[in-house]
């Protein structure tokens, strides 16, 4: 396989992450409303613990389970921030 057919799959990975992260966002939007709305905190950490537990038995090849849990704690660190700003609009 050559390095271009590598990088058109790798390509073709990353429009898949785009549309299933906007559709992830789109259910932070609905967490930020029920947070909005409950006067819950934007941080749940024993919930973020069980997600990075949860995908990190998800992966198959321990080589990249650590690279991966990572991925995911940037992820939600990103989610906090929005929901950080989204209720921020509200006050």
């Amino acid at each position: 396989m050559d390095l271009d057919m590598i990088r058109s799959q790798i390509n073709q990975l990353d429009e898949e992450l785009v549309a299933l992260l906007e559709k992830r966002m789109e259910l932070v939007d609905q967490v930020t409303a029920y947070k909005r709305a409950t006067g819950k905190p934007v941080l749940d950490a024993s919930r973020e613990q069980a997600v990075l537990d949860r995908v990190g038995s998800l992966v198959e090849n321990p080589a990249y389970r650590s690279a991966i849990v990572a991925t995911f704690s940037d992820i939600m660190a990103r989610s906090r921030a929005y929901q950080a700003e989204k209720l921020a609009d509200y006050e």
